[in-house]
């Protein structure tokens, strides 16, 4: 994979996780899928209230821990917060009929993607949150010409 296709960036805390998930924000639409990957407590769902309100969300951000899925419908975009980690088996995915939330004018956000391993749709861009010291450690890669496209966006500085 060459360098334009991965973003990395230290972490220092919560806050820093936030401006990240707002930074990131500049680079998504509808009809990108977005796999987030790292450990319980990694700050996955921290990075999504960043996006969130990088997209212009007012307001409360919950974890999908228990309900699986959050929907967040903004003015131009509908944005879905998965979070398939008490999924037992893949199939689950199906039988939820979460697939009709995919769509040109939606952006979906998928914590622990490998719990419906074979269900997804092919996932744009994959984040991966690690532990790293005190603080995290956040890489982005694109795995498709639109995630590419995303990432090229995110780290093209923002004009004032």
């Amino acid at each position: 994979m060459d360098d334009s296709s991965v973003w990395s960036l230290r972490l220092a805390d919560e806050a820093a996780t936030l401006a990240a998930g707002r930074q990131l924000a500049r680079g998504l639409g509808g009809g990108v899928i977005v796999t987030l990957h790292g450990d319980l407590g990694a700050g996955k769902t921290t990075l999504t209230r960043g996006v969130l309100a990088g997209l212009g969300h007012v307001g409360r951000v919950r974890s999908p821990t228990y309900t699986l899925v959050e929907p967040y419908e903004l003015p131009t975009l509908a944005v879905y917060h998965f979070d398939l980690y008490r999924f037992a088996d893949p199939a689950e995915w199906r039988d939820a009929g979460f697939a009709e939330y995919f769509g040109p004018h939606s952006l979906c956000l998928l914590e622990w993607p490998e719990k419906a391993q074979g269900c997804l749709p092919p996932a744009d861009l994959a984040i991966h949150l690690d532990l790293d010291g005190d603080g995290r450690q956040l890489t982005v890669t694109a795995l498709t010409p639109r995630g590419k496209q995303c990432l090229s966006i995110l780290t093209t500085p923002a004009a004032d």
